[in-house]
């Protein structure tokens, strides 16, 4: 096992106007699982396939251990990848494909052997090992593939989407899974998803990029309370955090005719002659008892049994521009619901509001 690090780590591919990784510094600690997350072209599979070997590192530097990796080919790394589409030879049987890379090492029979039936213990494949991979599911399929990569015994695992092929009650059982197995093998791992509710549950922490850049890295509770600024706000979370633009006003920042109390200690952070973006969480709005709060027109009501999600359009304040859904998204508890084209008023807790400054994006409460 090692350290992993991203020293000014970055990307330009040929022809390109922008870096797809742009001067990545990252340290990920021995034994720890590490998800990189982000949308479609944040850069987050160019930074592991750096690590990887499989992308030229055209500024910077990429360590594993005390040695630096920047330039060895991938074989010389101790590394084991996991793909997206398991990457399994079809003629070969599963205890072939798991001990395939051991014995190109040269590694004895015998201990191949026994190293292969130990991994397929972990992962409850022993009655498969004589079966080609067309006649397992997609799920035994992704064990197969990580079993391949655990019999190597690496210094560190990489996986590359590993669960975005399997169906969605398949994804969140094997997530349990991996999980539980990085948390026995104790080995060091790099995972990438765009999925971030993979990425919450999974991670020790979790490193948030957006166009090459790297947002914030913190415990997954940590962003989801403390986002850094509007886009890990906007990305974390599902529902997502609703942002609206705000005025400053005596009081506090105004929404519509909702004066949200914000301190003015908070507000002097503010960058002057700017406005405030205000970041209120699905679940901490709740159904006004007055006519105080936050006029929405509700649009959808989703009920899922305990609680339901009400999606509503604000009547007079104007929602930030970083709010991608266009709507206002508020868990209810309530056993009486609201209905389809009602008006209602949702209010929240001053403590629950995140307060952003408009101009640069970044948290000042």
């Amino acid at each position: 096992m090692a350290t992993v690090s991203y020293r000014e780590a970055t990307r330009v591919y040929p022809g390109a106007e922008h870096p797809a990784v742009d001067r990545l510094n990252l340290e990920i600690g021995d034994g720890e699982f590490m998800v990189l997350v982000g949308p479609s072209g944040s850069g987050k599979s160019t930074a592991l396939r750096m690590l990887a070997g499989l992308e030229e590192v055209t500024g910077g530097s990429v360590w594993i251990g005390d040695r630096e990796v920047t330039n060895l080919p991938p074989k010389d790394r101790d590394i084991a990848m996991v793909f997206q589409n398991y990457a399994l030879y079809p003629h070969m049987t599963v205890a072939d494909n798991m001990g395939f890379a051991l014995k190109m090492q040269n590694v004895p029979n015998e201990e191949r052997k026994a190293r292969v039936l130990a991994a397929a213990k972990q992962l409850g494949l022993e009655e498969y090992l004589q079966r080609k991979p067309k006649a397992l599911s997609g799920g035994q399929r992704q064990r197969v593939a990580m079993g391949r990569a655990i019999v190597r015994q690496p210094q560190v695992f990489l996986m590359d989407e590993p669960l975005s092929n399997l169906d969605a009650k398949l994804r969140v059982s094997t997530r349990t899974q991996i999980a539980s197995l990085q948390t026995r093998l104790g080995v060091t791992t790099v995972y990438v998803t765009h999925d971030q509710v993979e990425a919450m549950t999974l991670g020790d922490r979790v490193a948030v990029l957006a166009d090459g850049i790297l947002q914030q890295v913190d415990s997954p509770i940590a962003l989801y309370d403390t986002p850094r600024n509007l886009f890990v706000a906007g990305f974390i979370g599902s529902p997502a955090m609703n942002l609206f633009s705000g005025r400053i006003v005596d009081g506090g920042v105004a929404l519509g005719d909702w004066v949200v109390p914000v301190s003015r200690e908070i507000l002097d952070r503010a960058d002057p002659g700017a406005g405030v973006t205000l970041g209120i969480r699905p679940e901490a709005l709740s159904l006004s008892p007055d006519d105080r709060g936050l006029e929405v027109a509700i649009e959808v009501v989703e009920e899922l049994g305990a609680d339901s999600y009400l999606y509503a359009t604000p009547v007079s304040a104007t929602l930030s521009s970083h709010q991608e859904s266009g709507t206002v998204a508020a868990r209810i508890l309530a056993r009486h619901r609201p209905q389809r084209g009602d008006r209602v008023r949702l209010t929240a807790s001053p403590a629950d509001v995140h307060v952003f400054d408009e101009r640069t994006g970044l948290r000042i409460s």
